[in-house]
């Protein structure tokens, strides 16, 4: 979970810290339903948004497995701004598809924060040079805090496109009441006959114009991985508590604490090896299509499964992780103040994302058993 490669001095301690910075303000997200200033700030001087960014355009992150990695350690803090760093750093790999001055234009720091909905929720016509784009998308996650903000669109030019619409040309809806991941912010947003440059609108299914490892991973792909990476984080934060708890809890009606119970070790014992089996095989996996993709070679289909099966394998084992913390943890638990509490509102939250739903299971059993499948969003 903090292992970073040695080539990038200091990077670690910056992730380190923006950790610890999104932990001390996890309160003050969930309560205004968006990431603090403070949070963002310590994200962005960390290159928590960039993850994902092409080397060419100043990406400073070494490998994919050490971006998920540090995606869970800042998620370990605080869910929320785990899930904002991944989201905006799978927004960010779509610079490899911008003709380069505009993806330089756009990713001017490896600071900059981007994201929003590639759905095609939108339509755009044609006016001149771009396109008068109307539209609205859900979901939105950390998109009041992005410079840049995409949103998908079907153009009367007969393509598909992403494009880039600039923070003041996008309108927020206060729609983010929810159960769990309240600090990341993730709303309804809209624009109205906005103005996007053809060269800000890329086209889907095009392929990468940047000859790099990361171009070569799908941006479905690196959303599911950076959604599996927050459910690790998350799930680790809710074992580490209960650690914490079970030394200093003695349930009602035992002599024992939480940490002496027979049951508590057992179940502790089990989630914790549910934990580790479901990190392993995500970054093994990771691990597999990274070399692959370092060498030249495409990052095929059944690589793409197979993350992906091991991207929602982790989200699910991380629900059954958080619910037996939860569990063992007793009345103490159940309060608003209990981190535990909030642990458990977001893992099941992340199984709502329909990049890692257990829906998934049958498009990629599909796959396994030899069967004719779309892999289009895999």
């Amino acid at each position: 979970m903090h292992s970073y490669d040695g080539r990038m001095s200091g990077w670690g301690d910056a992730v380190t810290h923006a950790a610890a910075v999104a932990r001390a303000n996890a309160d003050k997200a969930d309560a205004g339903r968006r990431l603090p200033a403070e949070t963002v700030e310590a994200l962005a001087e960390a290159g928590m948004f960039t993850l994902c960014l092409p080397a060419a355009y100043g990406g400073l992150v070494p490998s994919l497995p050490d971006a998920l990695r540090a995606i869970a350690t800042v998620a370990h803090g605080d869910a929320s701004a785990g899930w904002c760093a991944g989201i905006a750093s799978t927004t960010a790999s779509l610079a490899s598809f911008l003709d380069p001055p505009v993806a330089a234009s756009i990713y001017s720091s490896p600071r900059v924060a981007t994201g929003g909905v590639f759905a095609p929720n939108a339509t755009g016509v044609t006016d001149g040079d771009g396109f008068r784009i109307t539209g609205r998308w859900q979901w939105g996650s950390g998109t009041q805090h992005c410079e840049w903000i995409v949103g998908g669109a079907r153009c009367d030019d007969g393509t598909q496109r992403v494009a880039f619409f600039r923070h003041d040309d996008v309108d927020f809806h206060d729609t983010w009441h929810t159960s769990g991941m309240r600090g990341t912010g993730s709303l309804d947003f809209s624009v109205t006959d906005a103005f996007v440059p053809a060269d800000h609108a890329l086209v889907v299914g095009k392929p990468a114009k940047v000859d790099e490892p990361i171009a070569r991973f799908p941006n479905f792909t690196l959303l599911a991985l950076g959604i599996a990476a927050t459910a690790l984080g998350n799930a680790r934060r809710a074992l580490d508590e209960l650690i914490e708890l079970a030394s200093a809890k003695t349930p009602q009606f035992s002599s024992r604490t939480l940490a002496q119970s027979g049951f508590a070790q057992t179940e502790f014992a089990r989630a914790e090896a549910r934990w580790r089996a479901a990190e392993v095989l995500l970054l093994a996996e990771v691990e597999r299509a990274w070399i692959a993709a370092v060498a030249g070679d495409p990052v095929d289909v059944d690589a793409r499964v197979a993350m992906r099966l091991a991207a929602a394998h982790a989200a699910s084992e991380c629900v059954a992780v958080t619910d037996t913390a939860w569990t063992l943890a007793g009345g103490t638990a159940v309060y608003d103040t209990s981190v535990l509490g909030r642990c458990v509102r977001d893992a099941h939250v992340v199984t709502q994302h329909i990049m890692v739903a257990p829906k998934l299971h049958e498009t990629l059993g599909k796959h396994l058993l030899g069967a004719d499948f779309d892999a289009r969003m895999i």
